[in-house]
């Protein structure tokens, strides 16, 4: 039984390293062969034993499978793999002129659908009301600014007619 748990835990050793390392498959054909061999040897062996086997890797190779892939984020290879993006914590998603514009008045130059474009504090901004179309023309107020969001509303509750 000793034989087999130390090839059952090597089957289980080379499939998170599968998942660590491309290896195109090798390390998991290596997993697959060790795993069948501690099966042939607690087979041989007795069969309780064998059962016993089959249930315990039935048990921990999807475990293993599990922690390979709970720790493949923290691989050196994946980090290296993957490109860190923007994010609103370090501004670099984010026009940082915007946060001054909560309150700002302007005007719409692109009809909001309710997205669009309105000029406010000299510039062009994309912008968004809460739902509603409102046409081109229209004097607002900017409401919410959330990341790269800017929300505004009429500031009449009529709208222009067209």
């Amino acid at each position: 039984m000793t034989i087999a748990l130390l090839l059952l835990g090597l089957g289980l050793a080379l499939i998170v390293a599968e998942t660590l390392i491309p290896s195109f498959g090798v390390l998991g054909t290596l997993a697959a062969l060790a795993i069948l061999a501690g099966g042939y040897v607690a087979f041989r062996t007795d069969t309780d034993t064998g059962v016993t086997y089959l249930i315990l890797s039935g048990v921990l190779i999807p475990l293993s499978v599990l922690a390979g892939f709970r720790a493949l984020p923290r691989s050196p290879l994946a980090k290296f793999l993957m490109a860190s993006g923007p994010s609103f914590e370090d501004g670099r998603a984010t026009d940082l002129r915007d946060d001054a514009l909560l309150g700002v008045e302007g005007v719409v130059e692109a009809q909001l659908r309710p997205a669009g474009v309105a000029r406010l504090a000299g510039r062009r901004v994309d912008v968004v009301s809460r739902g509603a179309l409102v046409p081109a023309g229209t004097r607002v107020r900017v409401v919410e600014v959330a990341g790269n969001r800017v929300v505004v509303a009429p500031l009449s509750e009529d709208p222009p007619r067209a």
